[in-house]
């Protein structure tokens, strides 16, 4: 991995809105501020609801969030710690949009791989490789077998990246 950006400005920060839709482009939406984390998770949940080896979640201020076209479906549920989840996704092809959890209304989770710019994307840390797929090569030292210490202080770190605490 040497030699490769760490941070997205180390690919260009990219223009805001940020923009994104689900596959079928039936859900599109913007983001209006720059995201407070983007981090790869490698958990059963994430790769059994992205039905790939991990998803790449993107948390942002609910408030810079906008559906411009379609109307989400919900799917409610609980966490594996108990916590009422919901997932948002498109009727029509099931592309995932985002997810919200009880307790924080402050900021949603975007499933980054619906951007439709994806190439500055480099996650802070992959957390729960513990459950990782065996080929996955992944870039020590940020990864972790289940959540990190000191998630928010990684946060802060990825808005001083971007540039706009």
């Amino acid at each position: 991995m040497s030699g490769q950006p760490k941070t997205p400005t180390d690919r260009g920060l990219r223009p805001l809105p940020l923009t994104g839709g689900c596959p079928c482009g039936a859900i599109r939406y913007e983001i209006g501020a720059a995201p407070l984390l983007l981090y790869a998770c490698h958990c059963t949940n994430c790769q059994r609801q992205s039905g790939g080896a991990f998803a790449m979640n993107m948390p942002v201020r609910s408030e810079t969030f906008r559906i411009l076209r379609g109307q989400p479906k919900a799917w409610r549920r609980l966490s594996p710690t108990g916590v009422e989840t919901v997932s948002w996704f498109c009727a029509d092809c099931g592309g995932r949009i985002h997810g919200s959890r009880a307790g924080r209304p402050e900021s949603i989770t975007v499933r980054a791989g619906g951007l439709d710019d994806t190439s500055w994307l480099v996650p802070a840390f992959h957390m729960f490789v513990r459950s990782a797929q065996p080929w996955i090569q992944l870039p020590a030292p940020d990864c972790y077998d289940t959540v990190p210490h000191g998630f928010r202080a990684r946060a802060k770190a990825w808005q001083v990246a971007w540039g706009r605490c």
